[in-house]
């Protein structure tokens, strides 16, 4: 199979995935080339993040500014503009607070969202529109199993990042995806 940019599987990132570093860090790194998907995301979705991060992380707001500038500018496409109006076409999901990820999702023909809130994603409700919905942890394994090299060439590549090797990458992933974690310790270490 070949990667490129233009890779048609397309996966809206929600805020939750897109706050713990090493997990946003090996999701962004999957869609770089040789790219794996097609992140996607919106303004709000950004929003979200970087409230999170400020909140919960207490991350300064020029760190926060400084990641999400370095997202657009890596992955320009990712950006989708939500119409107001579909947001009030997808009451079906019950946290009207969450139907702007579902709405990027619609705009962009995405293929599935990945979340750690996927109770806020009926399942009745994504399939009348054709999406997915994933929990981080999925969607690494699923793509672990599609690619095994490609991802562990990818999680090396974080670890050289930040001059480590791939175990400390794997344990800082642990509390956000340890189907995956467990999956790597066991078959790639």
């Amino acid at each position: 199979m070949i990667f490129t940019q233009e890779n048609e599987y397309a996966a809206v990132l929600d805020a939750c995935v897109l706050v713990p570093m090493a997990l946003c860090d090996l999701l962004l790194r999957l869609a770089e080339d040789p790219a794996m998907y097609r992140p996607l995301w919106s303004e709000r979705i950004l929003t979200e993040m970087a409230k999170a991060l400020k909140t919960k992380l207490r991350r300064s707001a020029d760190a926060v500014a400084w990641r999400r500038r370095q997202m657009k500018e890596a992955f320009p496409e990712a950006m989708v503009t939500v119409p107001p109006d579909l947001l009030k076409a997808v009451e079906c999901i019950p946290d009207k607070n969450d139907r702007h990820v579902l709405a990027a999702a619609i705009i962009a023909h995405a293929n599935t969202i990945v979340t750690q809130n996927t109770k806020h994603f009926p399942k009745a409700c994504l399939d009348q529109y054709g999406v997915l919905c994933q929990t981080a942890d999925d969607f690494l394994c699923h793509q672990y199993h599609l690619y095994p090299q490609l991802v562990l060439d990818k999680l090396d590549d974080q670890a050289a990042g930040i001059a480590q090797n791939r175990a400390f990458v794997v344990a800082s992933l642990k509390k956000s995806a340890p189907k995956f974690c467990e999956f790597v310790e066991k078959h790639a270490m």
